[in-house]
């Protein structure tokens, strides 16, 4: 029982009641692409990045990424994918809004998945960074 209560709880601060990123989780996932994100952001005085308004993920920082969560580099299958999925430069660089949509669908059907992601990236159970 408390477990599943844990796992409720996890969840809440994950999806909102509609089923959407929290606002929680969005300023994780800010953190977390703009380690990666080109242009570089600007370093603030608390430990959370920030993207620059239209930054993408070129695809040297989407596979660094990749490495750094998943412990390898996307297929080039993978990349098709994402680029055909999700929200891209004219480039076909992700940008933050499908950055945000690839975790959305991630969550909806992996929520584990997405709490792996989070902890390989220095956030704890509350999204707290904790390392980064």
């Amino acid at each position: 029982m408390a477990e599943e209560q844990t796992a409720q709880t996890n969840t809440s601060l994950l999806l909102d009641d509609e089923g959407g990123i929290t606002d929680k989780l969005v300023i994780c996932l800010q953190h977390i692409f703009a380690k990666y994100c080109t242009p570089a952001p600007e370093r603030t005085s608390g430990p959370l990045l920030t993207p620059p308004e239209n930054a993408y993920l070129s695809d040297e920082g989407l596979q660094k990424w990749a490495r750094d969560t998943n412990g390898e580099p996307f297929s080039e299958e993978t990349k098709e994918e994402v680029v055909e999925s999700f929200d891209v430069t004219d480039d076909g660089n992700l940008t933050f809004r499908g950055f945000l949509q690839l975790y959305q669908l991630q969550t909806e059907n992996d929520e584990a998945e997405t709490w792996k992601d989070l902890q390989s990236h220095g956030f704890d159970k509350n999204l707290n960074l904790t390392s980064s």
